[in-house]
């Protein structure tokens, strides 16, 4: 059974960063409650609607070599459930990860770092839902650091910075993370638990629980997962913006980039 409330809270506000960063070495994740407003919950939530919309008109399969992941509603309707690069779409995602009140985030992970909405899968829309025809129902244990291996070069620290759109509750199935597993080595990282295929809970797991407007910090070395949500239909919907804040030499994504091979491995695995 995941454990609640041990992963660190902190208010998004000058002035803490260092505090912020050495829970972040010990745990590898931090959660900031309310940092959007309610109304730019629903400004969020009708773009991310929006981008859905025009990815399935125009049939959109993949947005700089980065597939779209489409599932359907019970009435047949087509969505996007992960969306790849969605500034690209949507001028209101864009100003609200560049906002400068996150600044501050930007500083905790260090001098140099970026915001990499044109880089590794841009700014991605999830959209979870548990029902029939949903490609979205959970997601098995994995870190992001794999995409490094599949580029050639081994993990570093990466910083995947979320927006939460919709409650994240237990009963939605909201993430859970195995704490302090960022600090593991390559093997563990590599074999610890079959990517994407282990569903299993863990015993060292915790869950974060998070409300829409909350803003989450993880490193993406971490080991985390996704379960099935207990409730259906609308009550499942949980939808997340999720950006990757990057260091190192600048690689922007094109619409003649090829697809990563972690993205197959993924489709594999459902």
């Amino acid at each position: 059974m995941a454990r609640r409330g041990e992963i660190p809270r902190f208010e998004l506000r000058e002035g803490c960063v260092d505090a912020w960063r050495r829970a972040f070495d010990e745990t590898g994740v931090l959660h900031f409650p309310a940092v959007a407003t309610p109304e730019e919950v629903a400004r969020l939530q009708r773009a991310a609607d929006a981008v859905s919309d025009a990815l399935v008109q125009r049939s959109v399969g993949k947005v700089n070599g980065v597939p779209i992941k489409y599932g359907r509603r019970p009435d047949g309707r087509r969505h996007a459930q992960r969306a790849a690069f969605s500034t690209l779409f949507s001028d209101a995602i864009r100003d609200f990860v560049h906002d400068a009140r996150f600044e501050p985030i930007r500083r905790l992970c260090g001098d140099g770092t970026r915001i990499g909405d044109r880089e590794k899968d841009g700014v991605v829309i999830n959209c979870y839902r548990n029902e029939p025809g949903s490609r979205y129902v959970r997601l098995g244990w994995h870190t992001d650091g794999l995409r490094d291996v599949f580029y050639g070069r081994l993990p570093g620290p990466m910083y995947n910075v979320g927006y939460y759109l919709d409650d994240s509750l237990a009963e939605k199935g909201c993430l859970r993370f195995i704490p302090g597993s960022h600090r593991q080595g390559l093997a563990a990282m590599a074999f610890r638990k079959l990517y994407f295929l282990d569903h299993r809970p863990d015993p060292d797991e915790v869950m974060l629980e998070a409300r829409a407007g909350d803003l989450t910090v993880h490193d993406g070395r971490l080991w985390h997962r996704v379960a099935q949500a207990s409730v259906v239909g609308d009550a499942s919907q949980r939808r997340t913006l999720y950006v990757p804040y990057l260091k190192g030499p600048y690689e922007p994504k094109h619409e003649r980039s090829p697809t990563p091979l972690y993205h197959y491995l993924q489709r594999l695995t459902g």
